[in-house]
């Protein structure tokens, strides 16, 4: 029998006496010695339940000041402290360093330098995404990824120490040249480990891309819009996924990269599962330049035999013949001498953009040092990607935008 009496909507009472209640927020410290936070960072957050409302990162922890360092050492005694920049790469950072000082020298290096520079910058953009993939895949749950990268990246730091005789800080690169040219059969190593990385990353691939639980966790987590990645001047893998195809190695071409066939991997939401997608296809790009470069390597010096007054002559010359050993006097008391002048170079780093600002007066010895970071800049836009979003989503927000700290606190 129809009735025409209504019950009254308790679910709609309790939503309005919900809404109308005044709940106190709660401050919290999420770091600096949390496994989250990928090291010395601190997050101040402030939340509403387990909403985030607030997201303050401090930074500092790590800082050295390396700037004010550079300005009161000479150019080559610096080459060291490049690789505690971004130290997931250091290779790279060396190169980096090393190219804006020749920049500020008008010195021309050789081709075969070029080429290795280039190949141990792909090299290190392969470790550092490993490991970053394995770290951000471990941040969402996913062990078994982590295991799979470190001991693919294990393999590459076998390779720098061949190269190198280090394997984590190389300091490898010296302005005008290398320190030494590749050990014989160096490269059918490499090329080795090429043809084992990549069922490496296709498994990575098959483990990740189309698991339910990863895919909650990061898509349409830490949007970040084309705009505000521009705005806050974000660059690489981060500014990439946003769906700016934005690359140094393309855009402005350096160590010969306009020899090279590749793809600059770009996203379409700009958010965390778009990085890890860049950051992915990235590692197979780079083995694909790897092979390039190797095929296509110079024969010839692996420094620059003209720059007298900044590359030091080889150790077999100094302890035979006077004019080297004065050389090479000079240049350890006093330092590569440089014109006056001021210049800026930046490097498609793995991270992103890493840059040196270089005011010189004349000497051996910078007048003004200034590092441009990536890490730096992929944080200062946190505030704006935690806010609104569950404190279960800072971890993989913080994995996915790959920083270290540094070359963030430098």
């Amino acid at each position: 029998m129809a009735s025409d009496f209504a019950f009254p909507d308790i679910a709609s009472k309790a939503a309005k006496a919900t809404t109308d209640l005044e709940t106190e927020k709660m401050e919290i410290n999420m770091g600096p010695s949390h496994p989250s936070t990928h090291g010395v960072l601190q997050l101040k957050l402030e939340l509403d339940g387990e909403t985030v409302t607030k997201c303050d990162p401090v930074i500092g922890y790590l800082h050295r000041g390396d700037e004010k360092i550079a300005e009161n050492m000479t150019y080559n005694q610096f080459v060291p402290y490049t690789d505690r920049l971004d130290y997931l790469a250091p290779l790279a950072n060396n190169v980096a360093y090393a190219m804006a000082v020749e920049k500020l020298a008008n010195l021309t290096v050789p081709d075969r330098c070029e080429s290795i520079r280039a190949l141990i910058c792909e090299l290190a953009r392969i470790s550092s995404h490993l490991l970053g993939m394995g770290v951000y895949a471990m941040d969402t749950g996913a062990m078994s990824v982590f295991l799979y990268t470190f001991e693919e990246r294990e393999k590459l730091y076998k390779l720098f120490e061949e190269l190198t005789g280090a394997r984590f800080t190389t300091s490898y690169t010296r302005i005008g040249g290398l320190a030494r040219d590749m050990p014989e059969g160096w490269t059918d190593r490499v090329l080795q480990f090429c043809e084992g990385v990549l069922p490496v990353v296709d498994e990575t691939d098959k483990l990740l891309t189309r698991n339910r639980i990863f895919i909650d966790r990061t898509e349409g987590i830490g949007v970040i819009s084309q705009e505000d990645a521009i705005a806050y001047g974000l660059t690489g893998p981060n500014l990439r996924a946003t769906g700016v195809t934005m690359d140094l190695r393309k855009d402005a071409p350096y160590l010969g990269y306009e020899k090279y066939d590749f793809e600059v991997p770009v996203g379409t939401k700009g958010d965390s599962y778009d990085r890890y997608l860049v950051r992915l296809e990235e590692i197979r790009q780079s083995v694909h330049l790897v092979r390039q470069i190797i095929e296509q390597m110079p024969g010839g010096l692996w420094y620059a035999d003209e720059a007298k007054k900044i590359f030091a002559p080889q150790k077999d010359k100094v302890l035979t013949n006077m004019e080297e050993l004065i050389q090479n006097f000079m240049i350890v008391t006093e330092g590569p001498q440089m014109p006056a002048g001021e210049v800026y170079f930046e490097a498609e780093n793995p991270k992103g953009s890493l840059g040196f600002y270089i005011v010189s007066k004349g000497g051996g010895i910078p007048y003004r040092m200034k590092i441009r970071s990536p890490s730096f800049c992929a944080l200062s836009i946190l505030p704006k990607m935690a806010l609104g979003c569950m404190i279960a989503d800072l971890s993989p927000i913080l994995g996915s935008l790959d920083f270290v700290m540094g070359e963030c606190d430098r």
